[in-house]
């Protein structure tokens, strides 16, 4: 018996319908990101939707991309390891409240940053200088801000570690400025520099979500 064959203008049309499909997925997650990540996400508490790393490497992108990538995956990183360290420590609400708001955000954003480095062909920031898992090139560095981009030293973090309570939350609060204060200089550096549409995307909403929650910190400090 003869093989039925399927229509060629069949075959288009299952083509097309695919395609739209995959279109409108896209289309939903990137809009549904206008609120999301670092941006929205940390005022709402919403969890962040991870880009696909080929949609972002898609639309082509620069060193100031790659570099922005590296960058804010460690800083992420450190900002996680900061807001874990509430739980059992912290005192004031709105400190307990913030933290997981930054665990929310931030965890898919890293995700999302080393999926744009993969599909880019490019190396992550494991192993950096940068972050809490690789800063042999800023020990011994005292302060709060390393560098500029807001990191906190190994001294800083162990100090973090061993308080409790309001001391605990006074600490918290002036790190976590200083941290978003960093990470709002690099995002702007990014918007102004970089190529890629979901890089530059990203960076506007960390510059949004973080500023407002450095202004929350700090109406924080002036009640406790």
């Amino acid at each position: 018996m003869p093989t039925r064959r399927t229509p060629v203008r069949h075959r288009v049309v299952a083509v097309g319908v695919v395609a739209v499909g995959a279109l409108l997925l896209s289309a939903c997650g990137s809009d549904g990101n206008d609120e999301g990540m670092s941006g929205m996400n940390h005022g709402s508490g919403k969890k962040s939707a991870t880009a696909t790393p080929g949609a972002a490497g898609s639309g082509g992108f620069n060193d100031a991309d790659v570099t922005f990538a590296q960058m804010m995956i460690p800083h992420h990183r450190q900002a996680v390891e900061m807001a874990e360290l509430a739980d059992g420590r912290a005192a004031d609400a709105a400190i307990k409240d913030l933290a997981g708001k930054i665990e929310q955000a931030q965890d898919p954003e890293i995700n999302t940053m080393t999926g744009w480095l993969k599909s880019w062909n490019k190396p992550t920031a494991e192993g950096s200088t940068h972050g809490t898992d690789g800063m042999d090139g800023m020990d011994g560095m005292d302060g709060m801000d390393m560098g500029g981009d807001g990191m906190m030293s190994d001294k800083d973090m162990t100090e973090l570690k061993a308080m409790k309570g309001r001391e605990f939350d006074t600490m918290f609060a002036r790190m976590m400025i200083d941290h978003h204060n960093g990470a709002i200089t690099m995002a702007k550096t990014e918007r102004s520099g970089g190529k890629n549409t979901e890089a530059k995307k990203l960076a506007g909403d960390i510059v949004t979500g973080q500023s407002a929650e450095v202004k929350r910190l700090r109406s924080i400090l002036d009640r406790i």
